[in-house]
């Protein structure tokens, strides 16, 4: 254990458990995973809170979501604790601190903790909208088993599909069984499922983590994403959703808010609060939107095959002749069955195509624009500049800063 936290232990225990001391700020106690991205924007939103209040002496160490509690706190003389309860071993232990304790997980029933928690039903219903402006009529969901997390994202998703007319799969599987399956044997089932849906399909995943594995099982079935199927994860975690071919739509719930709340709430059952809420939800931020969803529903399957190879070779300085060429009709009648599937001719769709490319360079490198015009496509820089500012209404350079300054 680092010499700072058996100092701050000492200290601790010059107190009583639990009874903030007005000589020293509180010592608090986090359990909260580092391995997701919603576990590192629970602590975000920690930190914001403690940045803005009085300060806490706070207690962490890099984790899993289902590691064992570390041994110190079983008889640690803190003042609270926010923990993601994963078990109901775990929840016991934390019981027998007779500390405050705020859960941040929920997946433990009658754990006996106020829960913080994303409101889960509002995110299914918030990817359910999201494809469903796309124009997708037939929709999956792709979960766990043992899950209320998961359970709740289906079941908020798979009605508002229905409100809408649209007809949804369902797949779940047990976290076990992902486990003792090898990962091909995982895969391979996957993709049977995946190559069994009716096309196009909108597809929602419970999470990031799970939905990187449904864009690997939709490449071993041949199945084009977006054009045959479009997949929605949730956390945006943004590394794992960068990593993804291609790039990973993404829920973003607001973890920071989650964990902010929790410090909020954690401050108030420290200081003698006796009455607090049983469970606060917090609301869904944003869909981030990437390419794994970027696309319209499309029944016409000369089409459907024409915007693959735009996307995928967009960068390339793809002309209309080569991509009538690779989807085997005439110039003409592509750009008639273009026109009318989508109400905008191949040329348009290039440039939209390369500008958007242009806008994820500017967003995640730090190449020149001379650079950045050449990898998307375009002549030169200047006429980069002068087809993105007609899309955008911004130069280049007047959208990166503006990023660079949010």
């Amino acid at each position: 254990m680092p010499a700072r936290r058996s100092s701050l232990r000492q200290a601790a225990r010059k107190s009583p458990r639990g009874d903030v001391a007005k000589s020293e700020p509180p010592q608090v106690a986090l359990v909260v995973e580092t391995s997701f991205g919603s576990g590192r924007d629970i602590l975000t939103g920690i930190a914001r809170y403690v940045r803005e209040h009085d300060p806490w002496l706070l207690f962490h160490e890099a984790r899993s979501i289902d590691q064992e509690l570390p041994h110190w706190l079983k008889n640690w003389k803190g003042h609270g604790i926010i923990a993601r309860v994963f078990t109901p071993a775990m929840a016991a232990v934390l019981r027998r601190t007779r500390l405050p304790v705020v859960d941040v997980l929920g997946v433990v029933p009658d754990a006996g903790f106020p829960l913080v928690h994303v409101d889960d039903e509002a995110i299914g219903v918030m990817a359910a909208e999201h494809l469903i402006v796309r124009g997708f009529k037939h929709f999956a969901f792709f979960g766990l088993e043992e899950r209320n997390w998961s359970a709740a994202r289906e079941r908020a998703f798979v009605r508002q599909a229905k409100r809408h007319g649209c007809e949804t799969s369902v797949r779940r599987v047990s976290p076990r069984q992902v486990h003792d399956d090898s990962w091909e044997v995982h895969q391979q089932k996957l993709a049977l499922w995946i190559d069994g849906l009716p096309k196009p399909a909108g597809l929602m995943v419970c999470s990031d983590h799970r939905a990187s594995h449904v864009l690997e099982a939709c490449r071993r079935a041949g199945v084009r994403v977006p054009d045959e199927v479009a997949v929605i994860g949730v956390d945006n975690d943004q590394p794992l959703c960068n990593l993804c071919h291609p790039p990973l739509t993404s829920i973003w719930p607001n973890h920071a808010l989650v964990g902010y709340e929790a410090a909020r709430l954690l401050d108030q059952m420290m200081r003698g609060k006796k009455r607090v809420p049983a469970r606060t939800l917090t609301p869904p931020n944003e869909t981030v939107t990437r390419q794994s969803t970027d696309t319209l529903a499309v029944q016409d399957e000369l089409v459907a095959k024409a915007l693959h190879i735009i996307r995928e070779r967009v960068c390339d300085a793809i002309r209309l002749d080569e991509i009538a060429t690779l989807v085997g009709a005439s110039r003409s009648v592509l750009q008639r069955r273009f026109r009318a599937a989508l109400g905008r001719t191949i040329n348009e769709e290039l440039i939209t195509q390369r500008v958007t490319a242009a806008q994820r360079l500017l967003l995640d490198t730090h190449l020149s624009l001379a650079e950045i015009a050449e990898r998307c496509g375009f002549r030169h820089q200047e006429y980069m500049g002068v087809v993105f500012k007609g899309q955008t209404k911004q130069t280049p350079a007047q959208f990166r800063n503006q990023a660079r300054a949010e």
